[in-house]
C-alpha cells in the first residue's frame, strides 16, 4: 500500500509533510478537520484517504505525503476532537472533578458518534490527549495513591464512558431502523416479559421488578456507574 513503511513510527514525530517541493499546502489540523467532518456526517466508514483528499481538494497520492497510513489519519482525528475537552482549574475535590470529566467525555462522544470505535491506548499519546491526561492527573492530586493507580482510574473511567455511550448509540441506531416507534416496541417487550415472570419460573426477577417496576432512569444509572468506579479508588479509613 502506498505510504506504508516497513518500520513502526509515530505520526507526531514526523515532519508535517515529507518529500521535496513547495511549502506544504495543508496542515495536519486541516486534514484532521476534513476527516472529522466526513465522520460526523457519514460515520467512520465514510472516512478514506480518497474522500479526505476530495474534501481538501487535492489528489489522493498527494495526501500520503502528509499522512502515510489510514491509521495515522485516525490518530489525527482522535487528537483533533480530544482538543474539545475543557481543561479547567482543578477544584481540589477530585471526585467532583472526575465526575465532570466523565460527563464531558460522554458529551464529546455523543457529538462525534464514531469516536468510541477509535478509543484505544494506541491513540492516547497525541498532543491533545497528553494535555487531557495531564489535566486528569492534576485533578487527582488530592487523591493519595500512586500515579500508576491514578492512570488506572482514568483508564477505567474512560472505559465505562465508552461502553455506555457505545450502547446508547447502538440502541439509537437500531431504533432508527425500525418501522415502529421505540415506545411501541418497549410496550410489547414489557408485556412479554411480564407474562414470563408471572409464570413463577423466575422468582428473583419477579422480586426485582416488584421492588422497582421502573422506568429506568438512564441518567441516574450513568451517574452511579461513574461513582462506583471512583468508589473503587477511594482510600479506606
Amino acid at each position: 500500500m502506498a505510504g506504508r513503511g516497513a518500520e513502526p513510527e509515530v505520526i507526531w514525530a514526523r515532519p508535517e509533510r515529507t518529500g521535496r517541493g513547495p511549502k506544504p499546502a495543508y496542515r495536519r489540523g486541516d486534514i484532521a478537520a476534513a476527516a472529522v467532518r466526513l465522520a460526523d456526517a457519514g460515520g467512520l466508514d465514510a472516512v478514506s484517504m480518497r474522500h479526505v483528499a476530495a474534501e481538501l481538494g487535492c489528489g489522493t497520492m498527494s495526501l500520503y505525503n502528509y499522512v502515510p497510513r489510514k491509521e495515522d489519519l485516525y490518530e489525527l482525528m482522535v487528537d483533533a476532537v480530544s482538543g474539545e475537552h475543557e481543561l479547567w482549574e482543578p477544584t481540589g475535590d477530585w471526585r467532583a472533578d472526575m465526575l465532570h470529566v466523565g460527563h464531558q467525555t460522554r458529551a464529546l462522544m455523543r457529538r462525534h458518534p464514531w469516536l468510541p470505535r477509535l478509543m484505544s491506548g494506541i491513540y492516547g499519546f497525541s498532543p491533545n490527549a497528553l494535555r487531557y491526561l495531564e489535566h486528569c492527573l492534576a485533578c487527582l492530586d488530592p487523591l493519595e495513591v500512586s500515579y500508576g493507580t491514578k492512570m488506572e482510574l482514568v483508564a477505567m473511567l474512560n472505559a465505562v464512558v465508552t461502553m455506555y455511550v457505545a450502547n446508547e448509540l447502538a440502541v439509537a441506531e437500531r431504533t432508527r431502523s425500525l418501522p415502529w416507534s421505540e415506545e411501541q416496541e418497549t410496550a410489547v417487550r414489557i408485556a412479554y416479559l411480564g407474562s414470563q415472570v408471572a409464570t413463577g419460573a423466575y422468582p428473583r426477577l419477579a422480586a426485582c421488578f416488584t421492588e422497582d417496576a421502573g422506568p429506568v432512569d438512564l441518567e441516574a444509572v450513568f451517574e452511579r456507574a461513574l461513582g462506583r468506579v471512583l468508589d473503587g479508588f477511594t482510600p479506606r479509613g
